[in-house]
């Protein structure tokens, strides 16, 4: 286990959680239960956090640092409160994209059923279709 894993309560991770726009409408004692439920990882820069054709079992929200999104048109820079990975669980499985550590990057991985539970919950469903519409325009000016 990192240092980094072990700075914070669930609650204080809840709180995190709760500042991502994502989560923003989840109530803080199922936060609290996804923060239980997930893993925390730190990459140096220029790790592979996620690798193109890679089986997906995770979902990732960006603890602190930044990633890139590699040979994806219309990619910006992910950074603190950005998630991905949604792509592939909400799809065939693998991955679609890969993303790699731009700086000291920490992120929290959410297996793929705490994934799918939350996806049940008020707005979570609606803000992450609205995001993946953003992704998609984007793709297309590109």
């Amino acid at each position: 286990m990192s240092t980094f894993e072990t700075q914070a309560s669930d609650r204080e991770w809840a709180d995190v959680l709760a500042g991502v726009p994502l989560f923003a409408r989840v109530g803080k004692r199922k936060l609290r239960k996804v923060a239980q439920d997930a893993h925390f990882a730190e990459y140096a820069p220029g790790d592979a956090v996620v690798l193109t054709g890679a089986p997906a079992d995770s979902f990732f929200v960006i603890l602190s640092g930044e990633a890139n999104v590699v040979g994806k048109p219309g990619a910006r820079p992910l950074e603190m409160g950005d998630y991905f990975g949604e792509l592939a669980l909400l799809g065939d499985g693998t991955r679609s994209a890969t993303v790699m550590a731009a700086s000291e990057l920490h992120v929290m991985r959410l297996p793929r059923p705490t994934f799918e539970r939350l996806l049940s919950e008020a707005g979570v469903a609606q803000e992450l279709t609205s995001e993946l519409g953003a992704r998609l325009r984007r793709a297309e000016q590109a």
